[in-house]
């Protein structure tokens, strides 16, 4: 439900998200309650620290919360381009293959599109959408062609889009 309000739908459950994607945490609480969630502040610092994949974040007193990556509502994270490592990788199910091949990797309806410097965790990613295979990205090759990579708090690599010519199946 926290990936639903704060990546893609605030307003599903009336919160706004400001311009770098925070909302205030007794509100969302408040929200999330009032839409039959049973949360609290201790459950919600919980998620943060124990979530394995850490794609929330409070900012420094722990009066806002936000998502750090995956969003499809536009928020200007604040991240900063970075030089990618020579490899990444992407985690898909192979009914995308052919499709991806021919047109590369497109963010859809997010921001970015999302990899990973760990072909494990790109497995793990592709099996939620089938059987998994995994691509790697020759983002060196790509950086050095002018595109532009971003890495988010919860170290997910963000590119806008992959050409075909810079994927690899393996």
């Amino acid at each position: 439900m926290l990936s639903l309000v704060l990546r893609h739908q605030p307003d599903s459950i009336g919160i706004t998200l400001d311009e770098n994607g925070w909302t205030d945490v007794k509100l969302l609480i408040k929200q999330m309650n009032k839409h039959s969630f049973n949360v609290t502040s201790g459950i919600l610092k919980d998620v943060l620290e124990n979530n394995n994949k850490q794609r929330f974040a409070f900012n420094d007193d722990k009066s806002k919360i936000r998502a750090v990556q995956g969003h499809s509502v536009n928020v200007n994270l604040g991240l900063v381009p970075q030089v990618p490592p020579p490899v990444l990788y992407h985690g898909t199910g192979e009914h995308c293959l052919e499709q991806i091949q021919t047109r590369g990797l497109h963010k859809m309806n997010r921001q970015h599109v999302h990899l990973s410097a760990e072909a494990e965790t790109a497995k793990k990613v592709g099996q939620r959408k089938g059987k998994a295979v995994i691509l790697k990205i020759e983002a060196a090759k790509m950086h050095k062609k002018g595109h532009t990579f971003f890495v988010s708090e919860n170290n997910v690599w963000l590119t806008d889009h992959v050409p075909p010519a810079y994927i690899k199946q393996g």
